[in-house]
């Protein structure tokens, strides 16, 4: 099992998602529970396309953290 960063994305009416990792690789969806769900799927899907096309599927090696800052 691999674990990928995914960065989630507020919109006005929506949430988006994407997977620095693997260019391309996207999802969008009214909440956040439901974007967990499809980028999740995302996922799958992506990597099971690039095997497909004999691809290289890439290592997850992006970090990500939250910076707390005097605003």
């Amino acid at each position: 099992m691999k674990e990928y960063t995914v960065i989630y994305e507020r919109g006005p009416r929506n949430w988006s998602a994407y997977v620095p990792d693997l260019p391309g690789c996207i999802a969008t969806a009214k909440s956040r529970k439901a974007i967990e769900r499809q980028v999740r799927e995302a996922i799958e899907f992506h990597i099971e396309g690039l095997r497909l096309h004999g691809e290289e599927v890439p290592e997850p090696s992006i970090e990500a953290a939250v910076v707390n800052v005097e605003a």
